[in-house]
């Protein structure tokens, strides 16, 4: 499950490294993994101290943090 999840914070980096600030369900839909493991990716990723998350409105997005 651990490999699991680190590969899909993988995919998540690069998504945002590339992209931007993206909500989880674009993410989920962009690097083509369930809601539930973007979630636990973005855990992991967060754990790490490398994302921040931005409020526009209602909804909530996710980016990386600058170096």
């Amino acid at each position: 499950m651990q490999s699991t999840i680190g590969d899909a914070a993988g995919k998540v980096w690069k998504y945002l490294k590339k992209n931007g600030p993206t909500s989880t369900t674009k993410l989920a839909t962009e690097c083509e993994l369930d809601n539930k493991l973007v979630q636990r990716a973005i855990g992991w990723l967060t754990r790490e101290d490398k994302l921040v998350t931005i409020q526009k409105g209602r909804s909530e997005m996710i980016d990386l943090k600058e170096s």
